[in-house]
């Protein structure tokens, strides 16, 4: 039967996320004959060349470290009727019943609305380093800023994910109803204060950790999806514990479950679930 052609359903900017991870029924699986092992396991190879051909679109696979899944994908695309499709369709790769969903997070790329603006940054020009407007020197760092946050904007809303081995992913919110930590009754000029704050933490790990922050108000239980990758897991655990004593987490935020993944090649994974 034909499958009916659907309109796409894009964001205004940026790519739809999609996080899946998975336990494998070992159960299932051994009810298998050693043809249908194989075919199955083909199935899965060429569905993820499939997805990886798609435009503007980043598929990555993980063995999660601990029982929490066995298994997990990280999608990224723009139309979210290919995000639904694909998901599906990796659900029943291996055979109906054989990948068992445990937890999967829906979120999109988005800029910040707390990031520095040209006539912000002008007038730190002009009023903390005396440049005088119209000037060589201001025109200069003017044009060196536009192309640095122009590449900031790009790699928040399409990112470009690395194959660094180690995966850590956990949702967070924002605290809000208590008295005194309520994010959302703070003025806009405090909460951009506090969150520069929390940035220039996470700058001090450039090279070691590329942070990939996702919104998820409206379309998942929490606010936000962040996306850690490292090749160490001392990395890791170094910057969500050092986070913790920034003001914006240790009064603000609320977190979810943590997960930690290990981004391998598909046959590696195989391998590594015995499969």
């Amino acid at each position: 039967m034909e499958t009916p052609s659907l309109d796409p359903v894009l964001p205004a900017e940026g790519r739809h996320v999609l996080h899946l991870f998975f336990h494998v029924d070992y159960g299932a699986w051994d009810l298998l004959e050693g043809v249908q092992k194989i075919e199955a396991k083909t199935a899965l190879a060429v569905l993820i060349q499939e997805i990886r051909a798609t435009p503007a679109t980043q598929l990555l696979m993980f063995s999660l470290v601990t029982p929490k899944a066995d298994l997990g994908f990280m999608l990224v695309t723009p139309d979210l009727q290919a995000a639904d499709a694909f998901a599906k369709q990796l659900t029943l790769a291996l055979g109906p019943g054989i990948l068992v969903p445990e937890f999967s997070w829906l979120s999109m790329t988005e800029r910040s609305e707390y990031t520095t603006s040209v006539e912000e940054y002008a007038v730190t020009l002009a009023s903390e380093e005396k440049l005088a407007p119209g000037s060589p020197e201001f025109a200069e760092k003017m044009t060196t800023f536009e192309k640095r946050m122009e590449k900031y904007r790009k790699d928040r809303l399409e990112p470009n994910l690395p194959d660094w081995p180690v995966m850590c992913f956990y949702p967070m919110s924002k605290r809000r109803g208590l008295e005194g930590q309520n994010w959302y009754a703070l003025d806009f000029a405090i909460r951009k204060k506090l969150m520069a704050g929390h940035a220039r933490v996470g700058r001090t790990y450039s090279g070691r950790i590329l942070q990939l922050i996702t919104g998820s108000t409206g379309l998942d239980d929490m606010e936000w999806g962040v996306t850690l990758f490292a090749k160490t897991t001392s990395e890791i655990k170094a910057i969500v514990y050092e986070m913790r004593f920034d003001e914006v987490s240790a009064q603000y935020a609320e977190f979810g479950e943590f997960f930690i993944g290990l981004q391998m090649p598909l046959d590696s994974l195989f391998a590594r679930l015995t499969l």
